[in-house]
């Protein structure tokens, strides 16, 4: 079952986050990262077979006219581009209402004239209440006479507002108009069948022999080759301005004269279109994050010629291919997560978000494969969250179980230093100054001698249990049971300054309360036991201290010895209470305890004689 669930888990995570991927918040923010990949990547060199003419805010203070321009005006152009020997001549400017009859059908006439224009015409949508009509929008009558060709100059917009996407043609019902940029490559080399020359597939669209990659059912992605302003532009006043065109307020240049000269417009796809302020025809494009300026939609025409004419397109990574990477990744990402201390894995999460960012770019710079950026990194992230989940229940479970073990044998101070700090485990001892207490049972060996084993051990079981509450409630722990003995240490591993003072309040309330088990016993007509009690203060050896494969937390060196040799004295000596301390604990703690010195004595063992007190009480008890 926990194998299962490391691979149920990545792929519940998987699905809900597919979900998410799909939201409208995370397109722009996926977006966002595309955008800046083009930044990144910066403009691009073109060819410049392609150059706009524009009628801008200059063009109106030339021309000194209102729009919409006189139609004689285009038909001039036409017919100064056709002069100058341009290869396609394209208009982003919709003559879909009428003027006036003459100057209507001198524009036909001059476009009639030549089989290389390209007009326009749009999909309009009327919104109802209950439904959206749609009706695309034919160039007049005049031009459609004269069987012109024209196209769709729609602009597809993200929900963000940017154009990221170029539509290749419009559809109402079941018919079907294509983008002026889709005739210019299909029409470009006098192709007079090129209507046979296209083809709508699911993944592809084709036009000649160019595969344009489709990324949705009418569109593909535009691979831009830099902000607004990439493309050569000219004022269409200037091209206006021949030698027979006089220019009011004395703007009469005759630059066409110039651009004859220079062929500037020789063998080139010239796109005349409007980026003046007042036509609302601009819009905000991946370089637009930077810029902040806004592309013409002109412009996003040229962009899309320009991108197909270099069969530069922008390909979608396999989505079924990317699927199964994000697959595997998961599954690794999620094992490497719970298996590896989240202080290591941040850093391999941080190197691996990184790489996927930079493997994202790459593909997407030298390969023109579009790869989703964000996806794994935020992979990468939910599992590093849930990696450091999985560890913190991890480690509430080993808290638990050494609280679970360890609390049958140490004290729970001891268990909650081991539980903070599980390396005080590993094997190696200190030098601290404590307090140790001895406590044994008098003439125990006879009693067992006499007794069952069943009445043996449960009198000392509870003799134990009963004392042992004491000194863990006075901060101390059970270093060891000796058989009857009880060996217990103040001062470690929690460290107390006060360490010999609670031992000796330990200590009296140790005799007090085996006292209350003396008359128990006395009541229930058994054999009454007898303690001694010995305190020591002083420096020992205290931890984690055994052999390789077992140890133990305890405390060793002459402060333990003397302090067992002191409680022996309680076989010699009869006191009050029966426990017996050494001076230096005396010493530590004469002014809160009431004690008499007993002796001079020299331990057993020992060569130096030294002072001994019976224990009698505490000074604010009495």
């Amino acid at each position: 079952m926990k194998k299962i669930r490391y691979v149920l888990i990545p792929l519940i995570i998987i699905v809900l986050l597919k979900i998410f991927f799909v939201s409208t918040f995370w397109e722009k923010f996926e977006l966002n990262f595309y955008d800046m990949f083009v930044v990144l990547r910066g403009t691009r060199e073109i060819s410049n077979d392609i150059v706009i003419i524009e009628i801008g805010d200059d063009t109106f203070n030339s021309l000194n006219e209102q729009w919409p321009f006189p139609r004689e005006y285009h038909a001039r152009i036409i017919e100064n581009l056709e002069k100058a020997g341009a290869r396609q001549i394209i208009f982003d400017i919709e003559f879909t209402e009428p003027s006036n009859k003459r100057a209507d059908s001198i524009l036909a006439e001059t476009a009639a004239k030549y089989n290389n224009l390209i007009f326009a015409g749009k999909l309009i949508k009327e919104l109802h209440e209950s439904y959206t009509k749609e009706q695309i929008l034919p160039p007049i009558k005049e031009l459609q006479e004269k069987n012109v060709l024209w196209g769709t100059v729609n602009i597809s917009l993200d929900k963000d507002g940017f154009v990221r996407k170029y539509e290749l043609f419009q559809k109402v019902r079941e018919k079907i108009k294509y983008s002026i940029g889709v005739l210019s490559i299909a029409t470009l080399h006098d192709n007079i069948d090129w209507e046979n020359s296209i083809h709508n597939g699911s993944l592809y669209f084709k036009i000649r022999n160019k595969y344009i990659p489709k990324i949705t059912k009418k569109s593909t992605m535009l691979n831009f080759y830099g902000p607004s302003n990439t493309f050569k532009y000219y004022d269409y006043a200037d091209v206006l301005d021949d030698s027979s065109f006089t220019l009011p307020l004395g703007y009469d240049l005759d630059a066409f004269e110039l651009f004859l000269m220079n062929q500037n417009f020789k063998n080139k796809i010239v796109l005349i279109g409007a980026t003046a302020s007042e036509f609302h025809d601009a819009h905000n494009t991946p370089f637009s994050s930077k810029e902040r300026q806004l592309m013409p939609g002109v412009e996003v025409h040229a962009n899309f010629i320009e991108m197909v004419l270099n069969d530069d397109y922008l390909t979608q990574f396999s989505p079924l291919f990317f699927f199964f990477i994000f697959l595997v990744a998961a599954l690794l990402i999620f094992l490497l997560n719970v298996s590896i201390k989240p202080t290591v894995t941040i850093f391999i999460n941080i190197v691996l978000i990184f790489a996927s960012i930079f493997c994202a770019y790459y593909l997407f710079n030298y390969k023109n494969l579009l790869i989703p950026i964000l996806e794994l990194p935020a992979l990468i992230i939910i599992f590093y969250i849930l990696g450091l989940v999985f560890h913190y229940i991890k480690t509430l479970k080993e808290r638990k179980f050494i609280k679970e073990a360890f609390t049958q044998y140490l004290a729970p101070e001891l268990v909650n230093e081991l539980i903070k700090d599980p390396k005080k485990l590993e094997y190696g001892g200190t030098q601290k100054e404590i307090s140790v207490l001895f406590s044994d049972v008098r003439a125990f060996t006879p009693y067992t001698e006499t007794h069952s084993p069943k009445e043996t051990v449960a009198i000392l079981h509870e003799y134990l249990t009963a004392l042992v509450e004491v000194i863990l409630a006075n901060k101390g722990i059970v270093d060891k049971f000796v058989g009857d003995a009880i060996i217990a240490i103040f001062g470690s591993p929690v460290l107390l300054d006060n360490h010999a003072f609670w031992a000796c309040k330990a200590a009296l309330e140790m005799r007090q309360r085996f006292n209350e088990l003396q008359e128990k016993w006395r009541a229930e007509k058994r054999d009454v036991l007898e303690i001694g009690i010995g305190i020591n203060s002083g420096t020992a050896t205290i931890g984690n201290l055994g052999s390789d494969q077992i140890f133990d937390y305890t405390a060793i060196g002459d402060t333990m010895n003397a302090g067992a040799r002191i409680e022996e004295l309680n076989k010699e000596y009869e006191t009050k209470n029966k426990i017996i301390m050494s001076e230096r604990t005396y010493i530590m703690t004469k002014e809160r305890i009431i004690a008499n010195l007993i002796d001079e004595v020299k331990l057993r063992g020992k060569a130096e004689v030294i002072k001994v007190y019976e224990l009698i009480g505490i000074k604010t008890e009495v």
